[in-house]
């Protein structure tokens, strides 16, 4: 394959809008758990795309699938529907809660739906009054105005105007502070059951059991926003799977997809009948390349044997960077489940996780950071063991030369 070589970092400043700030490598192949850039340098990769590549790069089950979908039919509009779309919908109702589903096409998407959804049902359940979302702090759900507003971090949401009104943010876990904010006005409490923007951290759960008997008792919704934490990355299908609550609303996203834009929200179907017709939509959601690719993903991710690899290998990864930090003594803790882990920095290296980024990538690593404070791994849920090994091995040598700086 020819690669064009004029096409160089340097050019990003010059063409793109500079919301963004890449790193010099362009990577223009990837394999499984490898990736290779312009030049040939290999890398190994426990970023995921950000959780996003959950079967790695080129998977043959899903190039197969967008392959054959390809050749059939590409795009429709949803004045149709279409084989695929009702076929991951149905993989969706039977192995999940819901009974109903939406597709769109990103997170943000899916999230700016199921927020518009509460406040529908409670506008039309319960009156005008009941409006009032209630978030958490250090929370992520999207880039909308409306999502990056309920999203709990103000360096996102801040600097474009008025916000939408009625949203509450509390601290994650606190229960109290829950209890002191909610009230009949409230139509949903959107949650991720774990954090992973804000710094990889767990609902408690306790917590979670309280979210959901305060929604119950003042007739509001449990939004689980589960884009990061869906399809395998926990170890289980979708993360609420694992805990005592089970939520009205659930979005997913990101491994969905393997790679392939699509998104989905799930509900049921009381829920569901008050998005009626022309209340929402998507031009592309739904369309027939990303729910086949959908499929695919399902298929191969929802199995005793991926999902319990998933186990099998966060267990390699904390055993691994526990060996490195009893070395290097930079970590306070390594936290999260399944493989979404984060390696929380300790007083001795707070605000530096952008360091630790960059020494990985000069060691053909990449890896994530999930804000100044921590290390954020989200590799492929089907990593060779092989792969671990020599990443985490790349790793140390990025971790012994930030402390020797």
């Amino acid at each position: 394959m020819s690669v064009d070589m004029n096409l160089t970092r340097a050019q990003f400043d010059e063409v793109m809008v500079p919301n963004y700030a890449p790193a010099a490598v362009i990577p223009v192949r990837g394999e499984g758990s490898r990736v290779w850039d312009q030049q040939g340098n290999e890398f190994i990769d426990f970023a995921g795309g950000i959780a996003v590549n959950c079967l790695g790069h080129c998977h043959p089950a899903l190039v197969g699938a967008l392959k054959e979908q390809g050749e059939k039919l590409w795009h429709l509009s949803n004045v149709m529907t279409n084989e695929p779309a009702l076929a991951l919908a149905t993989k969706l109702v039977n192995a999940t809660f819901a009974e109903r589903v939406y597709f769109a096409n990103s997170g943000a998407e899916a999230n700016e739906a199921a927020l518009k959804l509460a406040r529908r049902y409670a506008l039309e359940q319960f009156g005008a009054d009941k409006d009032q979302i209630i978030a958490f702090d250090k929370a992520f759900h999207g880039r909308t105005f409306f999502t990056v507003s309920v999203g709990g971090q103000a360096a996102y949401s801040d600097g474009f105007g008025p916000k939408p009104q009625s949203i509450t943010h509390v601290p994650f876990n606190d229960i109290a502070a829950l209890e002191a904010v909610i009230s009949d006005k409230t139509c949903a409490i959107m949650l991720e059951p774990l954090q992973g923007e804000g710094g990889i951290i767990d609902a408690d759960p306790a917590f979670l059991k309280a979210v959901r008997t305060l929604a119950d008792k003042h007739n509001a919704l449990v939004i689980f926003d589960e884009v990061q934490t869906g399809v395998g990355r926990t170890g289980d299908l979708y993360a609420y799977m694992s805990t005592d609550v089970v939520p009205d609303i659930l979005t997913t996203a990101k491994a969905l997809g393997g790679g392939f834009p699509i998104a989905a929200m799930l509900t049921t179907a009381k829920i569901a009948e008050h998005l009626k017709i022309g209340t929402h939509g998507s031009t592309y959601g739904g369309n027939p390349l990303a729910c086949a690719v959908g499929n695919a993903v399902m298929d191969v991710v929802n199995t005793a044997e991926v999902l319990e690899g998933v186990k099998h290998r966060e267990q390699l990864f904390r055993d691994g960077l526990n060996k490195i930090n009893a070395k290097y003594h930079v970590f306070s803790e390594i936290r999260g489940k399944g493989l979404l882990l984060g390696a929380v920095l300790n007083e001795q290296y707070q605000g530096r996780s952008r360091d630790f980024l960059v020494a990985s990538v000069a060691e053909g690593l990449m890896i994530l950071m999930a804000g100044a404070n921590v290390v954020r791994f989200t590799p492929s849920l089907v990593i060779p063991e092989a792969d671990i090994a020599e990443g985490l091995a790349r790793f140390e040598r990025a971790v012994a030369k930030v402390v020797a700086a």
